[in-house]
């Protein structure tokens, strides 16, 4: 399944990551880019948060991991950007549509 494009996260998201990267580490849990809708963990000190224009802003880790803030599903046990994309994904096999489009 193919990677949506970058989509504005909420004002307050760059506030709260970088209460959360003051504190020396910061742990992610996120959508892959290269296997959507396939999860990855990231976590440890980050240098910083870029601005890379269309291709979205990232989350710079110390080991060279670069993260897509609006992909990020939680940031140290805190709901992220993406955590209600993750919900209804998880979700959705208990649906009367289970993932199909028919009508229930």
């Amino acid at each position: 399944m193919k990677q949506p494009a970058f989509t504005p996260i909420d004002p307050d998201f760059p506030d709260l990551f970088q209460r959360e990267i003051e504190k020396g580490s910061v742990k992610v849990i996120y959508f892959d880019t290269e296997q959507y809708p396939d999860l990855k963990e990231s976590n440890g000190a980050v240098t910083a948060i870029i601005d890379k224009g269309r291709s979205g802003q990232f989350m710079v880790f110390a080991n060279g991991d670069q993260v897509r803030t609006d992909r990020i599903i939680a940031y140290n046990g805190k709901p992220g950007p993406a955590y209600d994309e993750y919900d209804a994904y998880a979700l959705a096999p208990l649906t009367c549509k289970a993932g199909y489009d028919d009508e229930c």
